[in-house]
């Protein structure tokens, strides 16, 4: 990526993305959405900064406030509708260099080889179809 390339995220929060679902809330500085790539977990949501920030440290004090909330109500929301025992939080940033959570929650059926971080190791195979993952990140979202 180059420092002429449009940033995915920002394209994404200016309506000239798509992810399963649509932008499903804006709270905070904060645009929550499912995974814009494939995915082999159903409710794996991203929120992501309305601001461009790179990561952590550059977000703004209330930013910050916001988050921690916000990603906590949501964590609560995939456990009830999904029937999440745990939900990963991950905020990486070396492919998208724009700050964005990834929440993913994990169940009973998640198979073992794509717990923990390994989630981002899915094969063709595992990956959900649209609709599927439209309808899981829509289920969360009104649950808020």
């Amino acid at each position: 990526m180059s420092i002429a390339d449009p940033c995915t995220a920002c394209e994404l929060l200016l309506g000239r993305g798509r992810v399963p679902g649509g932008l499903l809330r804006r709270e905070g500085g904060f645009a929550l959405h499912a995974l814009a790539d494939a995915s082999p977990i159903p409710g794996w949501l991203v929120l992501t900064s309305e601001r461009h920030a790179r990561a952590w440290y550059d977000l703004a004090p209330a930013e910050l406030a916001a988050l921690g909330p916000l990603a906590a109500r949501v964590m609560n929301a995939q456990r009830a509708v999904l029937g999440a025992e745990h939900v990963y939080a991950f905020a990486i940033g070396d492919a998208l260099r724009h700050f964005h959570l990834h929440l993913v929650p994990r169940t009973a059926a998640t198979p073992e080889r794509l717990r923990g971080r390994r989630c981002f190791e899915g094969r063709p195979e595992d990956m959900l179809g649209e609709d599927a993952l439209a309808a899981a990140a829509r289920a969360v979202a009104a649950a808020l």
